[in-house]
């Protein structure tokens, strides 16, 4: 899923291409290992191995595991995973729940499951009577796909966060309830970041859509976004938050999408002899306060991240920091006014969303500042706050934080069977 770092790999690119080289080539302990059988080493690295999809991964543990495809209204091929129930229960004939989960941005459906199935939230949701899905945004890694334009074409890549609510999510919420077969009304769904942004969108553009949510939960909810303290964020806001010659340069692009190269340029410069190694603890394996993350999980999101977005995803949400609104992309005035109607883009009618909507937010989130959250939350009308505690918690804790478990996934499992419960 999105990590507290997802401009930062931006950087990090850049960094790595200017300067990262490594020295000497002594006998690498790490090389070939698979890092999925050596959950919560706390000495885990990248290693460059045979692609695993999520597929694999979920069924490595046992799971039964389908993929699925969904085409969307504007002819985009999203692809899903479910797992559709426990192989610990074999509770398939059993009446199971949906949850769906949301990746943030630059990351995929493989984001959710690398915490291993101890303390990853689709393992543990199975194994509570669950029907999961797991999401994949269009342009990432197991949605490149559409049934008229290949990737190489500039349309391909014509969209923001906004299509992915709109269309994406809305297609892939009637699909599941169709294919879960047990004539179930709604699903409870998760999301992290952009996962929680294309939420808001869907539900504030189309809000016949809340009646089909059970409950919400939106891990690092962004939407204001005008106080956040990202300086990569802020320092790229004033010259492609604004319709300019720059943006226009940068826009609809295929983004940061997963490659050998990449993966094979930051295991050469983030191997433990590098004199980068230090470095790349701090930003890939969020490592900075010790103990915090699972690195292991963080090597195992370095092998599939980033899983590529459009340019347009970017330059939205960098819209949002320069503009203090929470709207729809912004074209320029003449073409604003030929889609919108109006110079400005509409903002998202977000006192709209009515379902039942839980805010889990940190102190530390570089993205999701906690005055925008609290603004955001003003605006809804059927929302819960969930504060943590831990006055350190960031974007990527929510991901990979050694406690996830305890602090987030099973409060919210808890959440959704107590909704159950009230079913019955």
């Amino acid at each position: 899923m999105c990590s507290r770092n997802t401009f930062t790999v931006a950087g990090l690119v850049l960094y790595l291409f200017f300067l990262g080289r490594t020295y000497g080539t002594p006998i690498d302990p790490y090389e070939g290992q698979d890092f999925y059988k050596l959950l919560n080493n706390p000495d885990g690295r990248l290693a460059l191995s045979s692609r695993l999809t999520t597929a694999d991964r979920i069924a490595e543990h046992g799971y039964p595991v389908e993929r699925h495809s969904v085409v969307t209204e504007d002819g985009y091929i999203i692809g899903l995973f479910r797992i559709p129930y426990s192989h610990k229960l074999q509770n398939e004939q059993a009446l199971r729940p949906i949850a769906f989960l949301q990746h943030g941005l630059s990351s995929s459906s493989d984001g959710w499951i690398s915490m291993g199935p101890d303390d990853a939230l689709p393992f543990l949701l199975a194994d509570a009577g669950f029907d999961v899905w797991l999401g994949n945004a269009r342009g990432t890694t197991y949605s490149r796909n559409h049934t008229s334009r290949s990737t190489e074409h500039p349309y391909f890549w014509r969209f923001s966060w906004h299509e992915i609510g709109y269309y994406d999510i809305a297609a892939v919420i009637d699909y599941v309830l169709s294919a879960n077969g047990q004539n179930q009304q709604g699903i409870h769904y998760v999301g992290h970041s952009q996962g929680t942004t294309v939420f808001f969108v869907l539900m504030s553009t189309r809000p016949e859509y809340n009646a089909k949510i059970k409950t919400a939960h939106m891990l690092a909810p962004v939407a204001y976004m005008n106080n956040l303290s990202n300086s990569l964020v802020r320092w790229l806001g004033p010259y492609l938050g604004h319709y300019n010659t720059y943006s226009l340069l940068f826009g609809s692009q295929e983004f940061l999408p997963y490659n050998d190269f990449f993966l094979a340029l930051l295991y050469n410069t983030c191997r433990p002899e590098s004199r980068f190694a230090n470095f790349c603890d701090g930003v890939l394996y969020n490592s900075n306060q010790e103990g915090r993350s699972n690195s292991t999980a963080s090597a195992i999101n370095a092998q599939t991240h980033p899983a590529g977005a459009s340019t347009d995803q970017g330059l939205h949400y960098l819209q949002e920091q320069q503009s203090g609104y929470f709207r729809q992309f912004d074209f320029g005035k003449a073409k604003n006014i030929q889609v919108y109607g109006t110079e400005f883009p509409p903002d998202y009618a977000t006192e709209q969303i009515t379902c039942q909507t839980h805010l889990w937010y940190g102190d530390s989130d570089d993205l999701a500042a906690v005055t925008d959250v609290l603004r955001l939350a003003e605006t809804l009308p059927n929302k819960v706050m969930h504060h943590m505690n831990d006055p350190f918690w960031d974007h990527g804790d929510f991901a990979t934080n050694w406690e996830v478990r305890k602090y987030i996934n099973d409060p919210i499992i808890q959440i959704m069977q107590d909704f159950e419960d009230q079913l019955t």
